[in-house]
Order: structure tokens, then C-alpha cells, then sequence
């Protein structure tokens, strides 16, 4: 008989990005550090990353502060990079808000939006649910804001388009368990807690409800 254990997905999004997003700010740096320092103490085995220079350099900049265990293994994962996971019909959309989030979409290139269901289907899975064994795994991707709302509209079981007005701040960390015979379950969404006043809510939509925005950067409404 097969055993499996709990997974532990830790999730962030990169740190604050260049305007061309070639390299991290300063901030950005900053936030990688300070989240690498939260995760100190944490039993990850692996970071797994988005190819793109702003997650690559942020999983780096992680791994470094994590010293008190052997070297981490760091995974470049096409699956964790920044695609749209899911492109909705209109029939599937509330009715007042169809016209804004198609406009939304419809400003990505044709390429975007048919490679990117594939790439979501496969890091469904490769990152969620149960692992083989009897340990625990805690694991880490470093990625984008638009795969952070798919793992966490799958872990709630919600429609596939419901990805769309789920956003993540810069280095903010949000952590799913995936327990065998239990729900999913999202244990925090969006924390900040390990970033000071001024580092916090980088890369969130402006318009948001009582957010300090400094720009969308891929926001998803």
C-alpha cells in the first residue's frame, strides 16, 4: 500500500521589479532578503522558480538567508512563470463584470493566451496535493502573480476563472496544505508580516480598496 503525506506550498511572488523587469529595485531586493530571513527556520527542501530574471534573482536572493540547513536545491520551473492560467467565456462571467475582466484579458498577445492552460494544468500537478512517503514536504515557488491565483482558486475549489481578482503583493507569502483525505486548505493568504511599512503592497492593483498601490504590474483586477 502506497503512503502519502502532507505537502506544504509556500508561495510568493517576486520582489519588486525594474520598470523593464529585467532586474529587482532595491525594494525588491530587500523584500527577498527579509522573506528569505522569515523563512529561516522553515524545513524547506526545494525552491522551485520562474524562469524570468525577476523570479530567478528572488529565489536566489531566498536560498542565501536559509543557512542553517544544507545548500537548498533551486528549480527553474516553466510552470512557475507568468502566463494566463485560464481564459474564461463570457457565459461564465458575472454579467457586471464580463466587459472589464475580458477588456482585461484581451490585452495579452494571442501567444499568452493559448500557451498558458497547459502550463497551469502542469503546475497543478507538479506543486499541489499529497506527496509520496510518510515526511512531510515543504516546498517554495517563486513566482507570478497570476499562478498564485490559480493554486489558490484550486485549493477553494473554485470556478476555473476565479483566478482573475486575486492578487498578490511583492514578497508577500501565502502557504496551502494539502493533507491526505482532507480538504485543501489555505493555512494564510498574502502575509506581510516579515515586511516594514514601506515595503509592503508593491505591485498591487492602485485601485484597490484601502491599498497604498504602486503600480499593477500584471494585476488581475
Amino acid at each position: 500500500m502506497t503512503t502519502t503525506a502532507a505537502r506544504y506550498l509556500y508561495l510568493t511572488r517576486h520582489g519588486q521589479a525594474s520598470p523593464d523587469e529585467t532586474e529587482l529595485t532595491a525594494n525588491g531586493r530587500r523584500q527577498a532578503i527579509l522573506l528569505g530571513e522569515r523563512l529561516r527556520d522553515h524545513p524547506i527542501s526545494a525552491i522551485h522558480h520562474s524562469p524570468l530574471p525577476r523570479a530567478a534573482q528572488t529565489a536566489h536572493l531566498i536560498a542565501e538567508q536559509l543557512t542553517q540547513r544544507p545548500e537548498i536545491p533551486l528549480h527553474p520551473s516553466e510552470p512557475a512563470g507568468d502566463y494566463l492560467p485560464y481564459v474564461p467565456d463570457r457565459r461564465e462571467l458575472p454579467a457586471d463584470t464580463a466587459d472589464a475582466l475580458l477588456g482585461f484579458l484581451g490585452q495579452f498577445p494571442p501567444e499568452e493566451r493559448d500557451r498558458g492552460p497547459a502550463l497551469a494544468r502542469e503546475a497543478l500537478a507538479r506543486f499541489t496535493g499529497p506527496v509520496p512517503g510518510d515526511e512531510p514536504r515543504h516546498e517554495l515557488v517563486v513566482t507570478h502573480n497570476f499562478l498564485i491565483g490559480w493554486l489558490v482558486r484550486a485549493a477553494q475549489d473554485a470556478p476555473d476563472w476565479r483566478w482573475l481578482g486575486v492578487n498578490h503583493a511583492n514578497a508577500a507569502l501565502t502557504v496551502i496544505r494539502y493533507a491526505p483525505g482532507r480538504l485543501s486548505s489555505v493555512l494564510f493568504y498574502n502575509d506581510m508580516s516579515h515586511l516594514p511599512a514601506d515595503l509592503r503592497w508593491t505591485g498591487f492593483p492602485p485601485r484597490a480598496a484601502g491599498v497604498r498601490g504602486r503600480g499593477s504590474d500584471r494585476g488581475s483586477g
